[in-house]
């Protein structure tokens, strides 16, 4: 995680803008119970102390939210919090809206993670730590503690990170409490958090952003998440972390919106003649929808540098999320019929089911709503009110074709080309019957584009 510094400051100081545009969505809409979301997947988001207001978080849109930062002393203490009363309205507000409020500890803080190495170094010291921790989470009324060392080393630092999560561990779960950690994406670092943690905590933070090029990007940041899990992070407890600022200086995607409305749309914009890259709202869902299929949450970085209203971008993980781009939302107009491909066979649903994942193959032309598509004006094509939609928002060749809740994610959008193709602009790949077949029940995916008989659609 940043934490406040000089950086920060110059880079938004620097900006001409059209409005401040620091701004979150609006709080406390719906139901208290709108917070919990469908099979306990997590919408994690980071609340500085320096920054935004708590009375404009969206509250009913995120499970959790981890007040920032505490810093610990070397002697296992921890120095004062910055603006308590801050804290307080976010747990009172956090909890009338049952979202869950943590408090972070660590942060970037200029690299200086000298006082977490001095105190897990010593049994003593590490009591002194988890005694501090606990008092805090009592005083506040905290439903938990996020760690954010960076980085324990791998070696006798992280021999000592796993013990001090150990004694966390049991501290906090004997008392109903969450444990959580901030983690690297990847590389050497990573290893100084050994995989012996992951059963201390109850999920990790991965810190997918400060990397890729472009920044924080969906491949690089999904091999982020998937480094971890092959450590053997369990898919529940990983949690993918999104950026909500640009790099390569540091612009908040709210200040970028607000020179630019159609910057929400976009991951790379020109500003004060540098180029800054961050994820727009298609990158928002796309990974969002990977970490329905794959992970056990997402995480932003952080809350006070959204937007408002239908450019929000935790708004877009909530909907995702929800199954759809919102409840008012009408299906978008365009032409229905059948589509027909390779031996004249028409895409199917496979036993007309509405089912989330169902898949999408040929099959012998019935006139049935399973083959009844509609290709829609958003780039859409529809039917049994679901989307074609490439599996866990794959990119790679043979991605499988299915339908799922429409979502508005790039792994939903197509394109019909003048070759008769029908192609997925994330991926640049085409709509493929396998291994050039046309037998009933021959699956769809994704391949690289080449305009085969495989490859070309009649549509509607």
């Amino acid at each position: 995680m940043i934490r406040r510094s000089s950086r920060w400051a110059s880079v938004a100081a620097a900006l001409t803008l059209a409005a401040t545009g620091t701004a979150v969505a609006l709080a406390g809409q719906g139901a208290a119970e709108a917070a919990v979301l469908p099979n306990g997947f997590k919408s994690v988001g980071y609340m500085p102390s320096w920054a935004g207001n708590v009375s404009t978080i969206q509250y009913s849109k995120l499970t959790h939210i981890n007040y920032s930062f505490a810093l610990p002393n070397a002697n296992g203490t921890l120095q004062a919090i910055d603006n308590t009363a801050k804290l307080q309205q976010l747990v009172t507000l956090g909890h009338q809206n049952n979202t869950k409020v943590g408090l972070a500890v660590g942060g970037w803080n200029d690299g200086n993670d000298s006082a977490f190495e001095s105190l897990a170094a010593n049994a003593g010291t590490r009591t002194t730590f988890v005694t501090s921790v606990m008092n805090v989470v009592r005083q506040y009324n905290l439903d938990g503690i996020d760690i954010d060392w960076e980085y324990p080393d791998p070696g006798a630092s992280g021999n000592n990170y796993t013990a001090l999560m150990q004694q966390l561990s049991t501290a906090l779960h004997n008392e109903g409490k969450l444990l959580t950690a901030a983690v690297v994406s990847e590389g050497g670092t990573a290893n100084g958090v050994q995989p012996a943690v992951f059963g201390y905590v109850d999920w990790l933070n991965i810190m997918a952003y400060d990397g890729g090029s472009p920044h924080a990007n969906y491949d690089w940041s999904i091999a982020s998440a998937n480094f971890w899990k092959n450590r053997g992070l369990p898919k529940a407890k990983t949690v993918l972390g999104v950026p909500f600022y640009s790099r390569n200086g540091y612009v908040t995607y709210a200040q970028l919106v607000a020179l630019d409305p159609a910057n929400a749309n976009r991951d790379c914009t020109t500003v004060n003649g540098a180029q800054e890259c961050y994820n727009g709202l298609p990158t928002i869902r796309r990974k969002t929808q990977w970490a329905l299929a794959n992970a056990g949450g997402i995480m932003n970085w952080e809350l006070s540098q959204d937007t408002t209203g239908s450019t929000s971008l935790v708004s877009a993980i909530y909907e995702t999320v929800m199954g759809g781009t919102g409840p008012t939302t009408p299906p978008p107009s365009g032409r229905t019929g059948r589509i027909t491909g390779i031996g004249g066979k028409c895409v199917d649903i496979a036993a007309a089911s509405s089912a989330n994942g169902t898949a999408v193959q040929l099959y012998d032309c019935n006139g049935t709503a399973a083959q009844t598509w509609t290709v829609g004006t958003d780039g859409t094509v529809r039917a049994l009110g679901k989307c074609l939609d490439v599996a866990s928002a794959g990119t790679a060749n043979g991605s499988l074709a299915q339908i799922y809740d429409c979502n508005g994610t790039g792994a939903q959008q197509w394109q019909a080309g003048s070759d008769g193709t029908l192609r997925n602009p994330v991926s640049g790949r085409c709509l493929d019957a396998q291994n050039n077949s046309s037998a009933n029940a021959t699956r769809l995916q994704i391949w690289d584009c080449f305009a085969g008989t495989n490859q070309r659609w009649t549509l509607p």
